[in-house]
């Protein structure tokens, strides 16, 4: 699930430092989230969505066999 914010910054061609910068968190929380160690808050959900052009359900949605 969460590679999918990696993939996403990577097309923008944004390292961590700038999406953390973006969306006012550390480089450290970024990759905690790529990783799937860290569940932001919804709050911060939305702005990575809103910095990297794309929908919830584009970056954090769940498939069934996701789980």
């Amino acid at each position: 699930m969460l590679n999918r914010i990696k993939l996403a910054r990577m097309e923008l061609d944004l390292t961590q430092q700038q999406l953390a910068e973006a969306v006012g968190v550390t480089r450290q929380t970024i990759n905690l989230i790529e990783k799937g160690n860290y569940n932001p808050s919804i709050k911060l959900c939305l702005a990575i969505c809103y910095s990297l052009n794309k929908t919830l359900d584009d970056l954090f949605w769940i498939k069934e066999n996701e789980k």
